[in-house]
């Protein structure tokens, strides 16, 4: 008997350890599939842009407050890296003026606003970079002509604690040549 009692403690043990539900992050339903067939990817080119009837790429335009390309900032949504609808015609025509003036280096800055760690707003500032690089090189920039970095939480325009502030300092910052 007394050697029986030690197997049925155990087996009571694991039975009541099976019969609790999965903690939250072992979730099966929270997996995320990492199938390749489960990819969807559209196939169609992309065709880079080109400068428009009149459209031509001076210098001054960099500087010119009438022009697109005197902005500079492309703004994220909170934990997020997706260019917004809004900003891509900013960066269309970035992509237009480093396709024809070749010799012209951007660098890239992914920022983050300061809530999160600094490694995650490191990570998050890159991955914002890399965003705005990866869309300036399918319009036609050359990757040569862009470098991406990230500086986290480093680099705020605002100091304020509010959603208005943060929302200023959650940003990739493209800087040209001479400018960094």
């Amino acid at each position: 008997m007394k050697r029986l009692a030690p197997a049925a403690a155990l087996s009571l043990l694991l039975a009541a350890c099976g019969s609790q539900p999965p903690a939250p992050e072992q979730d099966p339903s929270r997996v995320e599939s990492r199938d390749p067939s489960a990819v969807q990817v559209d196939t169609k080119p992309v065709k880079p842009v080109e400068a428009g009837p009149g459209e031509t790429f001076g210098d001054a335009a960099l500087k010119d407050p009438k022009s697109i390309l005197s902005k500079r900032s492309v703004y994220f949504d909170y934990d997020s890296y997706v260019i917004k609808d809004e900003f891509k015609p900013l960066i269309e025509a970035h992509a237009r003026f480093l396709a024809a003036k070749p010799k012209y280096r951007m660098l890239i800055q992914g920022n983050a606003d300061e809530r999160g760690s600094r490694e995650y707003n490191l990570a998050l500032g890159q991955k914002r970079a890399e965003a705005v690089r990866k869309a300036l090189g399918l319009l036609g920039a050359r990757e040569d002509q862009l470098e991406s970095v990230s500086l986290g939480e480093e680099k705020p325009v605002c100091q304020e604690q509010t959603e208005e502030c943060w929302a200023r300092n959650r940003r990739g910052d493209m800087l040209y040549s001479g400018e960094f």
